[in-house]
């Protein structure tokens, strides 16, 4: 891609073939199996160990700390995972080979921006057998969330990721964005899923890791490592998830943009 670097972040090494024919870097996480062609997140200063915890993060985490420092600003970095990618707004048909739908070079309309955030997943797509599977505490908690009218952020975290976890999680957030955010999680039914940016500013990159690294850091100390069942033990991974969008939001001249995703392995 001209005056971009596409990061794919991948848990097995099965996908590789159709990421080198979209031209990104491969990137392997977890502890599959990968060959010299993928860059790993367990090399120099990284918090690898914690991939299970903190899923996407581990490699955002890495490339803080030892390639952003390197590269010149102005210059578009992006991130995508196995399964989801930065669609082709005119060819999005899922009956498409991927390479096809999936963008191999920078929009022009992305100039205008610095920052591509992925379009917002709304939370009242939820079916009510899902809901009352697995929201009955948040339910008794606020029973009027029955009503789509009524539910929000908030809840939706509460129902997978453990009943009033997210508001221990903003208790411990920094004085400028603790409040603005709990505010963002109650007013708002929808975020960018899967953790996905790209950005142009290297300066806005690095504040976005200021802000949510040490943030997750102090959660841990509350949360720990020993939490059951997936919604619980990747919980770093989905309050990251959450904040992404608020912070872009906040901080970054930014648009919203389609994901297209394709179960590839």
């Amino acid at each position: 891609m001209h005056n971009a670097t596409m990061y794919c972040l991948c848990l097995h090494n099965k996908v590789l073939p159709i990421i080198k024919k979209l031209n990104y870097v491969p990137v392997g996480l977890g502890n599959d199996n990968f060959s010299n062609e993928w860059l790993r997140d367990n090399t120099l200063e990284n918090i690898s160990s914690k991939n299970k915890y903190f899923g996407e993060y581990t490699f955002h985490y890495w490339f803080w700390k030892n390639i952003l420092p390197t590269i010149k600003d102005n210059h578009w970095i992006g991130f995508c995972a196995y399964r989801e990618y930065w669609g082709n707004k005119k060819k999005m048909n899922p009956n498409s080979e991927i390479e096809d739908v999936v963008i191999k070079e920078i929009p022009a309309e992305w100039n205008k921006f610095d920052t591509i955030i992925g379009e917002h997943k709304y939370i009242n797509d939820l079916k009510l057998s899902k809901l009352i599977k697995h929201g009955l505490w948040s339910l008794a908690r606020n029973p009027s969330a029955i009503f789509k009218s009524n539910r929000n952020i908030r809840f939706h975290f509460d129902m997978w990721h453990g009943n009033g976890n997210l508001d221990k999680a903003i208790n411990l957030l920094d004085d400028e964005n603790r409040e603005t955010f709990r505010e963002y999680t109650k007013k708002n039914i929808s975020f960018s899923r899967g953790n996905m940016f790209v950005c142009r500013s290297k300066k806005i990159i690095d504040n976005y890791y200021k802000s949510i690294f040490p943030w997750l850091e102090r959660c841990e100390k509350v949360f720990g490592f020993n939490l059951e069942g997936y919604g619980k033990t990747r919980i770093y991974g989905f309050l990251a998830e959450r904040y992404l969008s608020f912070w872009f939001k906040n901080y970054a001249n930014h648009i919203t943009w389609p994901v297209y995703f394709k179960d590839i392995g």
